[in-house]
């Protein structure tokens, strides 16, 4: 039986390529920014979403058919018998692509000062740039997503599929590090645990993921026998010792654990 890692050839692959939709991606909303007129915020913040729209629309179509093709390629690996074609993730909806833009340039509109906060008392060059982050991290969360969920629907549909796992990179945020330890358990949202934290909702629940994550998915198949990378077998071990048993508590014991025992740990936690 051929044993499959979160951190085989393949997962580094995947995850350049998402990388590089990325850059592409912030390199074209950048020249959107001008787009943002300070002194017609009213007028101008709807058509800058109207064009971040049809971007994360290209790239995240270009994300799907990397995903499909990346899909293919590794059932073709795995060998398994019969054809099957992976079913393309649809766009997000106008309104999560409204709402998420609308969330990032929330602090862009003048407040009376007896109620404005911290941020939105800062000068408004210094609002202009911190909705430039915001927003691009929730389109690049919108574009790579279509890729993931094309990857979740393969699997979903695929008899040849078992389920998948998560690829998290070494300096990841440990909610990724933390869904990369559990393995090859996803599939649906009973074995993937949908209430691992609240904060992360909705359909994409069963493996959930946040603004500027890079994580990718690894199918599984028949005949395929998944292990752990030697880092994701560590940082499980780290959750097993000093934060299972410890229901709502987990992540914050886990983040604490990693900050002193992880090999690989964010800048600044140390």
């Amino acid at each position: 039986m051929a044993t499959l890692s979160d951190d085989n050839p393949a997962a580094s692959r995947q995850r350049a390529i998402q990388r590089g939709l990325t850059r592409l991606l912030l390199r074209d909303m950048k020249k959107l920014r001008r787009l943002i007129v300070a002194s017609r915020l009213k007028s101008s913040v709807p058509s800058w979403i109207d064009a971040v729209r049809v971007l994360v629309d290209q790239y995240g179509q270009t994300a799907a058919s990397a995903a499909a093709d990346f899909y293919d390629s590794q059932r073709e690996a795995a060998g398994v018998p019969g054809n099957f074609t992976v079913p393309l993730a649809d766009p997000p909806p106008d309104d999560q692509i409204d709402l998420s833009m609308r969330w990032a340039t929330k602090d862009l509109w003048p407040r009376d000062a007896d109620v404005a906060t911290e941020v939105q008392s800062r000068p408004i060059e210094e609002r202009m740039a911190a909705a430039q982050v915001k927003a691009e991290q929730a389109a690049q969360r919108l574009v790579v997503d279509q890729g993931r969920q094309t990857l979740r629907q393969a699997v979903q549909q695929d008899r040849g599929a078992v389920g998948y796992a998560r690829a998290a990179a070494l300096g990841g945020c440990s909610f990724c590090k933390l869904m990369a330890s559990r393995g090859m358990v996803y599939k649906s949202a009973d074995s993937a645990g949908r209430d691992a934290n609240d904060r992360f909702s909705g359909d994409a629940s069963v493996a959930k993921f946040h603004n500027d994550c890079h994580c990718a998915i690894i199918p599984v198949f028949r005949g395929q026998r998944f292990e752990l990378s030697p880092h994701a077998a560590e940082w499980d071990r780290i959750y097993r010792e000093y934060a299972a048993g410890h229901p709502g508590d987990q992540l914050r014991l886990f983040r604490r654990a990693l900050a002193e025992h992880d090999q690989h740990p964010l800048p600044g936690t140390r």
